[in-house]
């Protein structure tokens, strides 16, 4: 028997062998340590002429060298990469406002792609994707062990051509496909409408056109209601908002400040810090104001965020957001390519960090989730024996008002209906309104 045991091992240590070949060491000496940074970029090029001599497949070198840049950079932080040329232009692209895709921004997480927030109008808006959804399969083939953008090039392709996509959502047992067809994506980077006397404003991006769309939602939308005075506030719904440019987080957070700090970046060099101010000018008037955010406001929304609650300008409702308190500087390389690395962390006008850490909101309140597979909620059957005193025969009559008395009764009435409707469908904008209703409810009264 011990015989036996001894040529087992025997027989697993010659198969080790035979599929494993030793050949010298890319070193000197074994344990030595590079003195010098030069020596261990030797290193890196004695690695590559190993591989592209030795592989067992033909390597193209181009791929091979920009992979390892690649992995140089996200080795630093999710969000620090090299972007391909073709990769760049779609970057230059996006932030004019108009781009290819599905229409979701992501970010890595256990290995999985995590969807950070859809993008509002988009396919994947549309198909029911969500904030905090972890994709792992694209069109069956599973996208763990991927780099980030070895994950999001599976999700390109044609415009018009179909993609299925298995999601994981928290609440939700099993997991899920969800098929999307692929579309141009043109970016709408602010939205504006009035609910009642509310000026809704949903920003869903921070590109060259975020500001300018603002102003003149805003403007639109006050000369619709008949002037500021008929305006009790405005809700800044940043809710799925992933992000975008430094300097129209700063622009939006100005349009409804006078002075002070919006927000400060400093880089490792105490030197590289900036500050910047608001300057005098409220798009508002000093009307009330509530952001929106959620686990989908990423950077740029939670610069604003921060800014405006720290002012206490503003209410902050929902929930926490992404927390990504870092900026990034994308940097032209040779090539056509680009480099986007991370230079600097920002900083409320508080000085807070937000840092993996988020804008914590005023009043917390979470948005009820969607079961995809949930069948549509009926409408409640109206109760035919519900009475009131209108109903009552013999009643009196009330003659103490004026018909244009009772016709705005019934107006004011007919808008409480309708806040109760947008309660099923955006419980949290909803939330927001009742505020802004209940601040006007106790301002002064003309």
């Amino acid at each position: 028997m011990r015989k036996f045991v001894m040529a087992a091992v025997g027989g697993t240590l010659a198969s080790i062998v035979a599929t494993t070949q030793l050949v010298g060491p890319l070193l000197a000496q074994e344990g030595s340590r590079p003195e010098s940074v030069y020596e261990q970029l030797d290193l890196f090029g004695d690695i590559f002429e190993r591989i592209r001599a030795q592989y067992v497949e033909e390597v193209d070198e181009k791929e091979l060298i920009e992979a390892a840049i690649n992995g140089m950079l996200t080795s630093l932080d999710p969000h620090s990469s090299y972007l391909a040329p073709d990769d760049a232009a779609d970057m230059r692209v996006q932030t004019r406002g108009e781009f290819g895709g599905l229409g979701i921004e992501v970010t890595q997480e256990d290995g999985f792609v995590k969807v950070v927030s859809p993008i509002d109008g988009t396919p994947a808006m549309e198909a029911g994707i969500e904030a905090g959804d972890f994709i792992t399969h694209v069109d069956g083939e599973s996208v763990l062990g991927l780099t980030l953008d070895e994950a999001v090039d599976m999700m390109r392709g044609p415009v018009g051509s179909e993609i299925v996509i298995t999601v994981v959502r928290e609440g939700v047992e099993e997991p899920f496909d969800v098929s999307i067809i692929r579309d141009t994506i043109k970016l709408t980077a602010v939205r504006s409408r009035t609910e009642g006397e509310t000026v809704v404003l949903r920003i869903t991006t921070f590109n060259d056109q975020t500001f300018p769309n603002l102003a003149d939602g805003i403007a639109k939308q006050v000369e619709e209601a008949g002037g500021i005075d008929k305006v009790n506030g405005f809700v800044v719904d940043l809710r799925n908002n992933p992000g975008g440019l430094l300097n129209q987080a700063i622009m939006v957070a100005d349009a409804f400040l006078d002075k002070g700090e919006i927000v400060s970046t400093r880089g490792r060099d105490p030197a590289d810090g900036d500050r910047y101010n608001a300057q005098p000018g409220d798009l508002a008037e000093g009307k009330p104001l509530v952001v929106l955010i959620n686990g989908g406001s990423a950077s740029a929304s939670e610069i604003v965020a921060g800014a405006l609650q720290d002012h206490r300008r503003a209410i902050v409702v929902g929930t926490k957001s992404f927390g990504k308190g870092s900026v990034q500087t994308v940097m032209p390389l040779r090539g056509n390519g680009a480099m986007r690395l991370t230079t600097s962390r920002y900083y409320t006008p508080s000085g807070r960090s937000i840092q993996a850490l988020g804008v914590s909101p005023d009043i917390v309140v979470a948005q009820p989730r969607r079961d995809p597979n949930a069948e549509p909620a009926e409408e409640p059957a109206a109760n035919p024996f519900t009475r009131s005193e209108a109903d009552l025969r013999g009643r009196l009559d009330n003659d103490s008002l004026t018909p244009e008395e009772i016709e705005q009764i019934e107006l004011d009435r007919a808008k409480a209906e309708a806040a109760a409707r947008l309660r099923e469908e955006d419980y949290q904008l909803a939330y927001a309104i009742d505020i802004l209703k209940g601040l006007s409810a106790l301002g002064p009264k003309n």
